[in-house]
This record gives C-alpha cells, sequence and structure tokens, in this order.
C-alpha cells in the first residue's frame, strides 16, 4: 500500500496487524490508554475530525495545533486533512510570543492547544476534546495546501513553511513506503520513533510506517521513557532525534542496554557527532547494523543520506550523496551565485521536486531563497567530484578559515566524558566552545584536546538544561551567543537563514 489521501490513511491501514504502544496516554484520549490497533487510531483520527467540524471548521480553513509533544499531533493533523481544513503544527516548546506571532501570520479558524497562556478567536483545550460524527470525508487536488509545519528556529522565528499533497506525500512518503530491500521496513520489525511530533517529518513518517504495517510501533513522547519503553519492546529499528541519542549513550553502555535487536538506527533534522553514532553501533548484537543519516530541511525534505556502520562512523560531516531521481545539490559563490568547482567550498543549493510551495506571511522571504529550481538552503559545503557533500556550517554560523561542526566534531571525539561541543561564531572574536556537561572539564584535558585545533577562546561549561533548544532538540545558537556576549552578531550575514 502506498500513502495518498492522508485524511483516511488510517482507515486505509485499519486492517493492518499493527499493535501501536504508547509511553503515555494521548493528551486528547487520556482514558483510551496506551496500546492500540490501527483500527483503534482510525476511530480517534475520525472522532477528531468529527470535533473539529462541530467547533465550525471548513474546507479550506486553517487549523493551528499547539500542544505537548506527541504522536496526536499527526492524528489531529490527519483528522483536519480530513474534513477539509489544512492544519499546521507549531511546536508546544516555543514561547508565547513565538507562538502568537506565528498565530496572527496563520489566521486560523481554530486553534486546538493545552496552554491557556494562548489567545486566538476560536480556542479547543485538549482537555475539553469530545468524540462526534464526522462529515464527508473532503478530497483535495494535488497541488492544494495539506500541511503547513515550521522550521526549527535555530537563527530566529521559525517559519512557516507550506507543503501539499504532492511535495510531501507524492514525492517524499511515497518512496519511502517502499518495502526496499535490506533498508526497507520489515512485518517482522518493531519500530520506534522518538522525535519531534509537530514538526512536519512525522507526517510523512507516519504515512510510510502505517503503510509499512510493521509488527510493533512504540512511540515515545519523551526520550527518557526510554528503559522503560524499550524494555518491554524491544526495537529492531529506531528513528530518534539527534538530542536523544547523545542523551541514551549512558543507556546503550548499561547493563541493561536495550537495543541489543537494532538492525537500523535513523536521525534525521541535524548530524550527529561520531561519538555518538559510535556508541550505538556497537550496542547492537546486529553482525552488521546500520546507521542511516538524511541531511535536509522542513521546505525541502532529505536531500542526502549516507550509512554508517562501525568501521566507517569517524566522521559525520559527509553527507553521502543525494538519492538519484529526488534531488540534486551544488556549491554556488555566495556573492554571484554562480556554481565553484568541485571540491571548493561554497553556499549550497539544492534542486528538488519536493520543495516547499510558501512561507505563510513571509513570501518574500521564500522568494529570496528561490534561484529558478534551485533552492538556497543557506548552508556551507563542499560537493566532491563525486557528487558526496560535505557540511562546514549554516552561513550565520561561519568562522573564517574553519569549519565550527568540524571541530565540535573532533572536539567531541576527543573528549567522550562529555555530552556536547558547541563553537559559536563571535563576530570581532576568537570563537567560543561552549562544552556541554554535568561533570565539570578538566584544564589539562581541554588544553591537550584543541592543540591542534584552530585558535578559539575560552571554553564555557554548561550543563545541558541550561543550553537552549529547539523542539528537535538543536541549540539556538544565536540565542545562546546572546546571553553569552550580550550580542547575537556573528561572522556570517544571516541574508538566508
Amino acid at each position: 500500500m502506498k500513502p495518498h489521501d492522508m485524511g483516511t490513511l488510517f482507515d486505509e491501514c485499519a486492517d493492518n496487524r499493527t499493535w501501536v504502544y504508547l509511553d503515555r496516554p494521548f493528551d486528547i484520549a487520556p482514558e483510551r490508554g496506551t496500546a492500540y490497533q490501527v483500527a483503534g487510531l482510525a476511530g480517534l483520527v475520525r472522532d477528531a475530525a468529527g470535533w473539529l467540524s462541530e467547533s465550525g471548521v471548513k474546507p479550506g480553513d486553517r487549523v493551528a495545533i499547539v500542544k505537548r509533544g506527541h504522536w496526536d499531533y499527526d492524528l489531529l493533523a490527519c483528522a483536519a486533512v480530513r474534513i477539509g481544513a489544512v492544519p499546521a503544527k507549531l511546536s508546544g516548546l516555543l514561547p508565547d510570543d513565538t507562538v502568537q506571532l506565528l498565530l496572527r501570520r496563520l489566521g486560523p479558524a481554530v486553534l486546538v492547544t493545552d496552554r491557556p497562556s494562548l489567545r486566538a478567536d476560536r480556542i479547543l483545550r485538549v482537555e475539553d476534546f469530545a468524540a462526534a460524527p464526522p462529515p464527508a470525508v473532503h478530497r483535495r487536488q494535488a497541488d492544494e495546501p495539506l500541511l503547513i509545519c515550521h522550521t526549527s528556529g535555530t537563527t530566529g522565528t521559525p517559519k512557516l513553511v507550506v507543503h501539499t499533497t504532492r511535495t510531501i506525500i507524492d514525492r517524499l512518503a511515497r518512496p519511502e513506503a517502499i518495502r526496499w530491500p535490506v533498508l526497507g521496513l520489515r512485518r517482522d520489525d518493531v519500530l520506534a520513533n522518538a522525535s519531534a511530533y509537530a514538526h512536519g517529518r512525522t507526517f510523512c513518517w507516519t504515512a510510510s510506517a502505517l503503510c509499512l504495517a510493521p509488527r510493533e510501533i512504540v512511540i515515545l513522547s519523551d526520550p527518557s521513557s526510554a528503559p522503560s519503553m524499550f524494555g518491554r519492546h524491544r526495537p529492531t529499528v529506531i528513528e530518534a532525534l539527534p538530542s536523544a541519542y547523545a542523551r541514551w549513550r549512558p543507556l546503550a553502555n548499561s547493563p541493561g542496554n536495550p537495543f541489543l535487536r537494532v538492525r537500523r538506527f535513523v536521525s534525521t533534522y541535524d548530524a550527529v557527532h561520531p561519538p555518538v553514532i559510535r556508541t550505538m553501533l556497537h550496542a547492537s548484537g546486529r553482525k552488521c547494523p546500520l546507521w542511516m543519516q538524511g541531511w535536509g530541511q522542513s521546505e525541502t525534505g532529505p536531500l542526502s543520506f549516507r550509512f554508517f556502520t562501525r568501521r566507517t562512523a569517524h566522521t559525520t560531516r559527509d553527507l553521502g550523496r543525494p538519492l538519484p531521481g529526488l534531488a540534486r545539490l551544488r556549491a554556488v559563490d555566495p556573492e554571484t551565485a554562480e556554481p565553484v568547482p568541485r571540491g571548493t567550498a561554497g553556499l549550497l543549493l539544492a534542486r528538488t521536486r519536493a520543495r516547499c510551495v510558501a512561507y505563510v506571511g513571509e513570501q518574500d522571504r521564500w522568494e529570496a531563497k528561490v534561484y529558478g529550481r534551485w533552492w538556497n538552503t543557506g548552508d556551507l559545503g563542499v560537493v566532491d567530484r563525486g557528487g558526496a557533500v560535505t557540511l562546514l556550517d549554516r552561513e550565520v554560523d561561519s568562522v573564517p578559515g574553519m569549519s565550527c561542526l568540524a571541530v565540535e566534531d573532533a572536539i567531541e571525539d576527543r573528549l567522550p566524558s562529555i555530552a556536547e561541543c558547541v563553537v559559536l561564531s563571535a563576530a570581532g572574536r576568537a570563537p567560543i566552545p561552549v562544552v556541554v556537561t554535568d561533570d565539570g572539564l578538566d584544564a589539562a584535558e581541554w588544553r591537550k584536546a584543541v592543540l591542534d585545533l584552530p585558535p578559539m577562546g575560552e571554553p564555557v561549561v554548561l550543563s545541558w538544561d541550561e543550553v537552549p533548544r529547539t523542539g528537535t532538540g538543536k541549540v539556538r545558537r544565536l540565542e545562546l551567543l546572546a546571553r553569552l556576549t550580550g550580542t547575537a552578531a556573528t561572522n556570517g550575514s544571516g541574508r538566508w537563514t
């Protein structure tokens, strides 16, 4: 089965034998427990569609969703699609002032939320969810808006990204829903997800996961529930946020290691540092476990993939190659937009048929990133003669003469006891290394680790919870820089953020 209509996806997959297990009940259905078959989920989507319809939502309306992170984000989104509305998933981790700005841009007919501090013309409280008979299914054209999601917001206010059925389902979810040899999902797999359910990635994942019908789907709304959930449901395939994998390293090294059966790890949103990948791969009891890393953006979906084994997980800034027929990449001069020779650093442009169609309320910003059929990613990198892509930095975070990301990789490799290293670009001064650890930093070990690296300032040591993060676990670099220096000014121009 291939995904087509997200409004009836759960109905179409209702005969699947897949069991779904949650680490806590859905926020819209706390009384229905933590174990579902797909038919039960289909009923919940229909109930939610009726609830939205009775509140006055009509075809073409926008429905904003802001709540605690859980997979019911996507059930609510499918319910909105079913009645012809356009769901807009906004992370519940965004501050109120940012959400209110995004709501003004959206102008939703209804806001579904669990936050009493938010204001809108029509609000449906998650805790007041009540099942109601749904209206007839509304069908839409492939190029009409289907979903609004937002970018991670590492460099400021997130952008509201508009996708259609053609861009996010036909061109992203459908290829993923093929049972590819070796890499594809099997019917006996236990598929686990610990992701950011407010983002567009999980909407696409929902479509492919249901169509491929694994034996079990395990949903973690909080990565900290991994010991108990994975203890009861040993995963064979895991997709999780990079920050989740980083925090699971002690679990992977523990006597109760729950990753023994994992044959494939999947990461998206951001590159994962090599020590984390190696830890997870060595935690698997499989002979040849694989790590699949996808690189892309909310606006484009995945642009390239790379696979790591225990022997090859040494650098994650080599992003692999675009999949044939799905995307193309090239590096250009940031000032002239002319292609640079292969192997030369430049601004990365992407060409993909899955490109989003708009930014809500900021269409001029969208148009500024369009170069004909090419899309400006805002990333600096190198495309080698074989087409492989190496990521250097976000342009806004760049430092002349060095790659902050490569330095971070080197430091984390040399200091395995730290949780994370973030090198900040600071205008007019040396780069600032921020070491994330709850155990302190040995000065002698630090000096030894950075001896042959480009010059930097003295390290700033912070705990994990002291670092500002996005809903996908990425570090808000500009916010952190402003906290430490009083200004968010970097060496980059920030023109393509």
